[in-house]
């Protein structure tokens, strides 16, 4: 493991390159309002931050990434088009694997340009290309915004388009919530009973818990309300795991998506903004015939990614977390905007990982 000094010359070079793609450097506090990110990220946040408390601004959390506080600070007062980057430590509590840093350097790089989105993504990807060119890593690329088209469009009611929107980060609870909703599920033991009773309250024990009667009674109508709606067609179904098994080069990738449309039409914009971002790749000197397209990357990051996402990982070494990540948070802009919104998209580096892999190398 190289030393920090190294660490943060390393960041200290990285951060000037991409100053001279024309970003102003941007320094945000260690200490983040932790309402704001619990909002964003519900309680879940808790168990990968640092949370303290300060008796004037109340509860705050050291701050586990750069973008949210970025997005905020330009959100409130940047000009557009702008360019920002950073570098800086970051902090992520590890209950799992004490080999993890708790304790990193990232260096970022975050565009907001609304004129031209598929060119904001090619510059992006291939600035990290750039910085991370001749390091043995492979590259990873996906489009949230596929997916999420794909299940806006579904045929059903919204209560359960919204039920498998909020666990699209969670493959494990969307497999089960599809199941579910395509009758392949069956329902819990005794929620039948229970939704068959005239009153399903009528027993003799106690009220214990936060849960008033009538949510309790809302939820029991909701869910008699769902059992009646016809499930998700075959169709349907077969097109959206058709979809998620999608694991090929750019140019192949795209092809087979636009099979799956033909089942799944809703999601043919999202395609054709995914094959704007390959053109423009191109013009930036990807080489999109090798590079990685798997439509169901980017489940398991940070929930605010709403359309392209990318990462490099260290070939040979799956013990280490990916070198570089990135996408696009146009969602995000919108939520910190107070009804204004802005495309944008950026990433970031350890340059702690790419010196372990440099010295591995050698």
């Amino acid at each position: 493991m190289a030393n920090r000094s190294l660490i943060q010359a390393r960041a200290a070079m990285m951060r000037v390159r991409f100053e001279a793609a024309g970003a102003q450097v941007v320094d945000p506090p260690l200490l983040q309002p932790a309402e704001t990110l619990l909002d964003l990220y519900g309680e879940d946040i808790r168990a990968r931050a640092y949370v303290t408390s300060d008796a004037l601004r109340g509860e705050q959390m050291l701050r586990p990434d750069f973008t949210l506080p970025v997005v905020q600070m330009h959100m409130s007062d940047g000009a557009e088009p702008a360019r920002y980057t950073y570098s800086g430590e970051v902090f992520r509590r590890q209950e799992h694997d004490p080999d993890r840093s708790n304790e990193y350097i990232q260096v970022g790089y975050e565009v907001f340009d609304r004129d031209d989105p598929s060119g904001a993504d090619a510059e992006v990807f291939s600035l990290f290309a750039l910085q991370l060119r001749g390091l043995p890593l492979r590259a990873a690329t996906g489009d949230i915004g596929i997916l999420m088209a794909a299940v806006q469009g579904l045929r059903t009611t919204d209560r359960r388009k919204a039920a498998l929107m909020r666990h699209l980060w969670h493959p494990r609870r969307f497999r089960n919530l599809l199941d579910r909703f395509a009758g392949r599920k069956p329902v819990p033991e005794g929620r039948d009973a229970l939704l068959d009773s005239q009153d399903p309250l009528a027993i003799d024990v106690p009220m214990i818990g936060k849960r008033r009667a009538s949510e309790i009674e809302a939820r029991i109508e909701a869910l008699r309300e769902d059992r009646d709606i016809p499930p998700i067609s075959d169709s349907e179904l077969g097109g959206l795991e058709t979809l998620l098994n999608v694991r090929e080069t750019m140019p192949f990738a795209l092809e087979q998506l636009r099979d799956v449309a033909v089942d799944l039409p809703q999601i043919t914009p999202a395609l054709d903004r995914l094959e704007t971002r390959v053109a423009a790749l191109q013009a930036r000197g990807v080489d999109v015939e090798r590079l990685d397209f798997e439509a169901a990357y980017g489940r398991t990051s940070m929930e605010y990614y709403d359309g392209f996402v990318f990462g490099f990982y260290a070939e040979g070494r799956p013990d280490l977390p990916p070198v570089a990540t990135g996408g696009r948070y146009d969602a995000l802009t919108r939520q910190l905007g107070n009804g204004d919104e802005i495309p944008a998209v950026g990433g970031v580096l350890r340059p702690d990982l790419i010196l372990e892999i440099e010295e591995g190398a050698q």
